[in-house]
């Protein structure tokens, strides 16, 4: 989609981006950088263990060399003698096998870590396709790869040359020299060479470790629609919340229009703000508020509350109080009890005059107990 709009990868990858992108096996790799390490590592080992390889060479030479006549038909004593050679040269070189192995697990995660992906391991269509075959032959990354390859055969080779010319007697001079001397010197020569070639690929190296990790890092740069995307995927499309939000705020106020019915006084401003209340000992030691709402709200809450004979009071200082400090379903603040509690007395002592029962109450007036902190 980002590709088809023709936008230009201008934002920074976002870490789910990055997390994706490291279970697809897309991580920053230096091929060079591990066969830089191999190498010098194989090296170093090799001159570490040099001595041990050069001494089981020659007790293998010595001990082949000097077989007797029965030993030569005799195949139990062949196989003795095998033996016998085999444990000369078992440890240094396991050890020296050993060194390589973990010298080519650590020196591929050096740059990127450590990192197993089953998706990097399936197998894909695009890796057969002929087409893309040639744009990778001969892409960005061929023209890149091209160069550090000229560039590691032409240090290998000026190395080569120094290192021909700066050992070239003393090679000459191995022939003059008795076994098993000459062998141990061979092998320390042949060690040296190959840790000097090994540390030409340095160079190579410290080229291709900071392209490979700009380069990673610009394939996964995005364009702002794809940032765009993913943030509605992950956060949710703002049309969509906003439609949820709605409907959720819908669903809330019919149950709280369905709680109306069943209020005792419903409290007026008497056009701004409706408060219903409920006082029911069971649930709660104090009157709870069922529904409120202002402006169409509160002119629907009234309807209600005509249509099903619930009380209605118009006291404006009242109702702001209780609306702007007690939430659908909570008790009403300690401060308001004995001005609710006057509505509530009001609206019994109505109810008793009504069924004939006792006089027409007060009205109330404006003189209800509110303090000037819930005064709005």
């Amino acid at each position: 989609m980002a590709e088809d709009s023709g936008q230009e990868r201008t934002e920074e990858p976002t870490p789910k981006k990055l997390q994706e992108a490291k279970k697809k096996g897309q991580i920053a790799r230096s091929k060079e950088l591990g066969t830089t390490f191999v190498l010098i590592m194989s090296a170093v080992s090799l001159l570490i263990f040099g001595p041990g390889i050069g001494y089981g060479l020659h007790t293998v030479m010595e001990r082949m060399l000097s077989l007797s006549r029965n030993e030569t038909y005799d195949t139990t004593k062949m196989f003795a003698a095998w033996g016998a050679v085999a444990e000369s040269l078992t440890y240094p070189l396991a050890m020296f096998v050993l060194v390589i192995i973990i010298a080519a697990f650590v020196g591929n995660t050096l740059l990127g870590g450590f990192n197993f992906s089953w998706q990097a391991m399936a197998p894909k269509g695009s890796k057969m396709s002929p087409l893309k075959g040639f744009k990778r032959m001969f892409g960005p990354q061929a023209a890149v790869e091209l160069i550090k390859a000229i560039l590691k055969f032409g240090l290998v080779a000026a190395c080569a040359f120094l290192l021909i010319k700066m050992y070239f007697f003393e090679i000459l001079h191995l022939s003059l020299e008795t076994t098993p001397g000459n062998i141990a010197h061979a092998l320390e020569i042949l060690a040296w060479m190959f840790l000097a070639l090994s540390c030409t690929m340095v160079v190579v190296s410290l080229i291709d470790v900071p392209y490979q990790s700009y380069n990673h890092h610009k394939q996964l740069k995005m364009t702002l629609q794809e940032v765009k995307d993913e943030y509605k995927n992950s956060e949710g499309d703002p049309q969509i919340k906003a439609r949820i939000r709605r409907t959720q705020r819908e669903m809330s106020q019919r149950r709280m229009m369905q709680e109306v019915p069943d209020a005792d006084v419903v409290v007026t401003n008497p056009t701004h703000y409706s408060v219903a209340l409920k006082y029911d000992t069971e649930r709660a030691g104090a009157p709870i508020m069922v529904a409120k709402g202002g402006d169409e709200l509160a002119l629907q809450i009234r309807k209600i509350a005509k249509g099903n004979d619930v009380p209605i009071v118009e006291s404006p200082v009242l109702t702001r109080a209780l609306y702007h400090t007690t939430e659908v379903g909570e008790q009403i603040p300690e401060q308001l009890f004995t001005a609710v509690a006057q509505v509530l007395a009001y609206v019994y002592q109505l109810k008793r005059f009504q069924k004939g029962r006792g006089r027409r109450p007060t009205k109330l007036g404006n003189s209800l107990p509110i303090p000037d902190d819930y005064q709005y």
